[in-house]
Order: C-alpha cells, then structure tokens, then sequence
C-alpha cells in the first residue's frame, strides 16, 4: 500500500488505523464528517459526506488508491433522524462502491457488526449463519454488505464482522458502566451474569484490515477474542484492577429487560432494541475462517481489554468531560433514565 482511502477516520477505530498506516508510512486521505483532531504530513483530511458524489469525484481524480477502508457509519445511539443514518450507511456505501469501480481500485474492506443478529445463541456463530437484524444500524450495515457484494468483479471486498471494537479510548455507552466503577458503585449485571458476550481488540482489527489488502479475492469473516468469559467475571476483573471499592450487583433478567424495553419506547434510555436484548445473551462469533485464510490472530482477551478502556477513562476523566463535536465512541454517552439506576447504587 502507497495511497488509502479511509472513511470515518476522524472516528474511534477510523482514527486509530489512520495512526497505524501512518506509522508505517502510507499516505491516508480521511473523509469524515467531523473534523479530523490529527495533524500529519502524509495525511489529508477531508470533512465532508460521502454521500457527496461531487467530493468523492474531485479524491478520487486526485489520487489514485490501492485500498479503501470504509469505516465510517452512524450508530442508532447516535443520531435521532433514522432516514439520516440510513442514508448515511447505506447510500454513502453506495458510493464508496461506485467509485472504486470507476477508479479501479483493488480492494474495498468494510468494517461491519454483529449487530446483524440480535438474539442469543448458544453455540459459536459461523459466517454460515443467516443475518436477522433487529434494528436500523443492523440492517443499514447488512445492507452495506449486499451493495458491495455486488460490485464482484469490479474489486476484491473484505467483510469484517466485528463485535464490540475495544481499545484504550472507546467510550461511547461503555463510559456509563466506567462512571460506575470510577465512583465505586455497585455495578449492575442483568441475570446472573452468566452470558458471554465477544469483544475485538482494535489493533487486532487494524491488523486483520491489514492483512486482507494482501490477501487476493473476496470474503465474509467473523472476528473476535479468544477464551471468551462471562460478563461477571470480565465484569469483576476490571473492578479488582480498579480498586475503587465498586462491586458487582445483580438485577432480576425478566423485570430489568421490561424495564429496558419501556425506557426505550418513552426515548429516556440510550440503550436501543439491540442492547437491552444482547444484555443478558450469549453472543460469540466463531473465528477458525479468518485464522485459517488470512492467518490472523487474536492478541487480547475481553477483560484486557475492558480494562485498558476503563484505564484510559480514569486517567483523562477531565478531559473527556470537556470534548465535543467528536464521534459517538470518543465521548460519554447520555446516561438517561440510568441515573436513577446510580442514585441507588
């Protein structure tokens, strides 16, 4: 690689593959609606929507790109006009597609979700398994998917299918449950906290991203942790690293699920249909077709991972509290009707 495109990379897992290629001395141009915080030579940022044909037209005459990473997409949390986030993930995908069919550009990766299903399965799920969303982001990044599968032939896509992408810095709603811990309050499980729920590590993905440029022809991969453990014990982890005096604490499954589903109609939860129902599910991808093919690997596991988030929170609290016009995971997420949650806690 010499050129890439990236788009969302002023964004969490946008902006930390733009530092990597970076380091390793490959120009980057990023388009993304807010405004790049990342000053470098050979990095020009674009703020700007992909949705625009126009923008793209005048990046793509300029420069002539080995790959683009299409990171960029709008999360259900994030934005109230769902026609918005639709249009954003789904014709902006669109887009992306169309012109690198028109400048020939080999290798489109897509970074897409786990939020393709939204219920609990007891066994690993493979990349056999038929996507069933359940809500607006799942469903734009499904149909995400089915654009660019389209474009075979035109050029190679790779198709991650990521959970939770974790690394030092992700906050978004993960920093309702880091204020608990901070504060050292009872951290609140749904269930028994026996369910184990797959996190990815961002440099495991940055790496993954990597190695599918060099990687000849088109897939659909699952990717995720190892040794997967339960929300308790990742939960417990953290808190012992913490030392904060927090502890976990235990909410009845049926009523808090009600409870979830209720705040989330009356719009006063940031919880969506998707996260009050994984909650308290099972959710772990199968990964033996990444390592196989492309010989990835994974480096952390989930409560190493938890925990180096959490770490970066407590550290650079102050400053968190002071950001705006920033992507959905570089800040706090509105706790809501939670609150009422941590008054008790």
């Amino acid at each position: 690689m010499k050129t890439v495109l990236i788009t969302g990379g002023s964004g969490f897992f946008g902006g930390l593959l733009k530092e990597k290629l970076l380091d390793l001395g490959i120009y980057c141009v990023n388009v993304d609606l807010k405004k790049d915080p990342v000053s470098h030579g050979n990095l020009s940022s674009v703020q700007g929507d992909i949705r625009d044909r126009d923008l793209l037209e005048k990046i793509h005459s300029k420069y002539k790109f080995d790959a683009v990473f299409h990171c960029a997409a709008l999360l259900a949390h994030e934005v109230k006009d769902k026609k918005f986030l639709w249009s954003s993930n789904v014709d902006g995908t669109r887009n992306i597609a169309d012109y690198a069919k028109k400048y020939s550009v080999p290798k489109v990766v897509y970074i897409s979700s786990n939020c393709l299903w939204g219920r609990n399965f007891d066994s690993p799920v493979t990349e056999k398994e038929p996507p069933a969303p359940i809500e607006i982001y799942g469903r734009s990044k499904l149909e995400g998917e089915r654009i660019l599968q389209e474009y075979t032939g035109a050029f190679d896509v790779t198709i991650f299918r990521c959970p939770t992408i974790m690394d030092a810095g992700r906050l978004g709603l993960l920093a309702i449950l880091f204020e608990f811990i901070d504060e050292g309050r009872k951290v609140w499980l749904v269930g028994d906290g026996s369910n184990r729920y797959q996190f990815v590590y961002a440099q495991d993905l940055i790496d993954a991203c990597i190695k599918a440029v060099s990687h000849k022809g088109s897939g659909v991969y699952n990717i995720g942790s190892d040794d997967v453990v339960t929300f308790r014990e990742m939960y417990e982890y953290v808190i012992y690293k913490a030392n904060t005096g927090a502890h976990v604490a235990f909410l009845p499954k049926g009523p808090a699920l009600f409870a979830m589903r209720l705040a989330d109609k009356l719009k006063i939860s940031p919880m969506g249909p998707y996260q009050y129902k994984m909650i308290a599910s099972n959710f772990v991808f199968d990964t033996q077709k990444i390592k196989k093919e492309l010989g990835w690997k994974p480096t952390l596991k989930n409560e190493e991972m938890l925990y180096r988030a959490y770490e970066y929170y407590h550290k650079n609290l102050e400053e968190i509290k002071s950001r705006g016009d920033v992507s959905a995971h570089r800040q706090p997420a509105k706790m809501g009707v939670i609150r009422l949650l941590k008054w008790v806690s």
